[in-house]
C-alpha cells in the first residue's frame, strides 16, 4: 500500500490518555487523518462501514468485546482494513489466536512515538510488525513455553458458574448487584488469566478444574 496519500485511521480504545495521545500524534503528522473513535463496539461497527480501507488501531480488552476471537469478525468482513493491535498485555493464547487470524501487528502501549509511527506505516504496508517484547512471547510461542494460566478468586469462580448457567451479562450484573461493566472488566478477566477465547473453552475449563459438574452441561 502507498503512503504518498492521506491514510485514515480508526481508533478503538476506552483509555482516555491513550485516546488522546493517539490523537495528539495523528493530528500532528501531515499524513494521516482520523477518521473516528469507537469507545464500544457499536460505535466501531458504524465507523468501519465508513472507512473500509483504514488503520483499525485497537485495544480488545479496553472494548467491549467477549474476547480475541471478536476481531475474527472483523478480518472477515473488511478484508481490506489494517489492523494494529495496541495493548498492555498479551498471553500466549491471544498471540496464537491473533496469529491463526492473521493479525501479525502488534505492540505495547509502553513503546515511544518513533515505534508508534513506524508501526503504523508498517501495517499500511501490509507488512507484520512486533515490538520487542511481543517477539519474546512469539518465541516462547513457538517453543510451546507459554505461561502459566493465573488462578482466580472466588468472585471470579462464581461468576464462571453463572456464565455457565447461561445468565447474560445484564442478568449477572442484577444478581450480583454490580453493573454491566464491571461484569464484563471480570469476563474479560477471566478468559485471559484462563487463557480460553469462547464461553465453550471456558465451560471445558471449568469442568476440569471441578467448578462445575459436567453432567449437567453438553457443549
Amino acid at each position: 500500500m502507498q503512503l504518498n496519500k492521506i491514510q485514515d485511521i480508526i481508533i478503538a480504545d476506552s483509555q482516555f490518555l491513550v485516546i488522546e495521545s493517539l490523537k495528539a500524534l495523528i493530528e500532528s503528522e501531515g499524513h494521516y487523518n482520523l477518521g473516528g473513535i469507537a469507545v464500544n463496539r457499536v460505535g466501531l461497527n458504524k465507523l468501519l462501514k465508513e472507512f473500509q480501507d483504514s488503520l483499525l488501531i485497537v485495544d480488545f480488552v479496553n472494548i467491549d468485546f467477549q474476547g480475541v476471537d471478536d476481531l475474527k469478525w472483523i478480518r472477515q468482513n473488511y478484508p481490506k482494513l489494517s489492523v494494529l493491535i495496541l495493548t498492555n498485555s498479551l498471553t500466549t493464547v491471544e498471540f496464537a489466536s491473533l496469529s491463526k487470524m492473521g493479525i501479525r501487528n502488534i505492540i505495547y502501549k509502553n513503546v515511544g512515538k518513533e515505534v508508534l509511527i513506524e508501526a503504523f506505516n508498517v501495517t499500511l504496508e501490509g507488512k507484520d510488525y512486533y515490538s520487542d517484547e511481543i517477539l519474546g512471547l512469539s518465541s516462547y510461542h513457538n517453543k510451546g513455553e507459554g505461561e502459566q494460566p493465573q488462578s482466580l478468586t472466588a468472585s471470579e469462580i462464581e461468576i464462571v458458574k453463572l456464565i455457565a448457567d447461561g445468565l447474560t451479562t445484564r442478568k449477572i450484573a442484577s444478581y450480583k448487584a454490580i453493573s454491566h461493566h464491571t461484569v464484563n472488566t471480570h469476563r474479560r478477566n477471566i478468559f485471559r488469566k484462563v487463557e480460553v477465547s469462547n464461553v465453550n473453552e471456558l465451560i471445558l475449563h471449568a469442568i476440569k478444574s471441578g467448578w462445575i459438574d459436567n453432567i449437567e452441561y453438553s457443549i
